[in-house]
This record gives C-alpha cells, structure tokens and sequence, in this order.
C-alpha cells in the first residue's frame, strides 16, 4: 500500500521561501517510491519578498500558499486542513521560508516561536509515532518542539564546505544532540522517529545535495 506523505512547503525561493531544489528532490525521491503526496503551506503573508538576484528584500507582499503553488503546480492546500489521521509522514524541505514564514528563527533564532498550525501538527506527528523528515535549516524545528531530539545540519566545525557550522552549536545549546554527517548522508533518530539531511547547508554540488534528500526521504518512508 501506498506510504501517504504530507509535504510542508514555505513559499517559493531560498531566500524567502522553499529551497526550490530541496522541494523538487524530496518530490522525485517520493515518488520513486511510490508514494502518495499532498503539499500544503500557510494561507498568510511571507515575511518579506526577496529579490534573488540582489539577495535584498523588496517592498513586494506575497502570499506564502500561493508562492508555493509554483513548486506545488498549483495543488496545494492550506495547512490549517492538513489532517494527521490522513497520512503515514510528513516532510519539510528547507530554504529560509521555514525560518521566515514558518517561524520568526531568521530574527529570534533559538527563542524564536513556532507558526501555531505547524508547531501542533510537529507534536501531533510525533505523538502518533509517524515520522518527520526534514531538511537543511528545517531541523531546528525539532530542536524546538522535541526537546532532546538527535538531528544533523551537517558538521559543526566551519569551512568553506561547511558556511553555516554554527547552526549546530545554536541547536546544541537549544537542548538537543547534534551528530555529524556528511552531506549524502542522513541521520535517523529512531526514538523520535525524526530523519534528518544537511543539503544546502553544505556548499556541495547539487547532486549529492539531492542524494542526501534520497537518503532522508527513504529513512523517513521505512519508519512509516
């Protein structure tokens, strides 16, 4: 039977939405596996609009659920409908939507708050034992909400590979166990049923970024 897999989506663009390559690899990887996806995203305004070419915001206001309908090809729901009887996983792709549109991380970091919807369908997932997968920056969502969580965005020790090491120490301090892992690689918590990969958080080439999901979206599928 069919393994069915909530995808969380934050709006459209690294900078101030999804990960657009992150969405479109977890998308792939699932449906390889045959399963069974249905995205969803807040009905609310984005934080800001970036524009991408610049890495500047502009004065533009958009619309987290409808810049996700870009990744989504338009069937994209509210999360605010997203039922956790209805599907055996969920999965958050990066990019800085999920610390903007998501949360308020990208401004109080380790004290930030959760997005109300998320943060209950998080806890519900995890007290139904059904597995979050989740990638790049999207794993602080855990070391918020699951309190002694194991997770990784990759290593903790900065280079040129690893640009944003100091995430690890922050998540650190935020009460959970951060493990080391190399960006093709997952790891997985089992008590928490929680899979986690690095992906853009290591400056790699894009097709070990997108083995990397593989590997997070076929642990998170086994737990289901």
């Amino acid at each position: 039977m069919a393994k069915r897999v909530a995808v969380i989506l934050s709006g459209c663009g690294v900078y101030d939405g999804t990960e657009i390559h992150e969405a479109s690899a977890v998308l792939v990887h699932l449906s390889r596996a045959g399963a069974k996806v249905q995205m969803f995203a807040p009905d609310a305004a984005q934080m800001h609009v970036v524009n991408h070419c610049e890495g500047k915001p502009t004065e533009e206001k958009r619309n987290i659920m409808q810049e996700s309908a870009r990744i989504a090809r338009g069937e994209v729901t509210d999360l605010a409908k997203l039922d956790v009887a209805a599907f055996d996983a969920v999965i958050i792709p990066g990019g800085f939507g999920v610390a903007k549109n998501l949360s308020d991380w990208a401004v109080n970091n380790k004290d930030c708050t959760i997005q109300p919807h998320l943060e209950k369908l998080i806890k519900d997932f995890h007290k139904a034992g059904k597995p979050l997968g989740m990638s790049c920056i999207s794993p602080f969502l855990a070391a918020k909400l699951l309190p002694g969580c194991e997770l990784t965005v990759g290593q903790d020790k900065e280079c040129e590979k690893w640009p944003h090491a100091q995430t690890a120490e922050v998540l650190k301090d935020m009460g959970c166990k951060h493990v080391n892992k190399d960006v093709s690689e997952a790891h997985v918590d089992v008590k928490n049923k929680l899979v986690t990969t690095c992906a853009f958080m290591c400056n790699a080439p894009f097709h070990k970024i997108f083995d990397g999901i593989g590997v997070m979206v076929q642990e998170t599928l086994k737990l289901a």
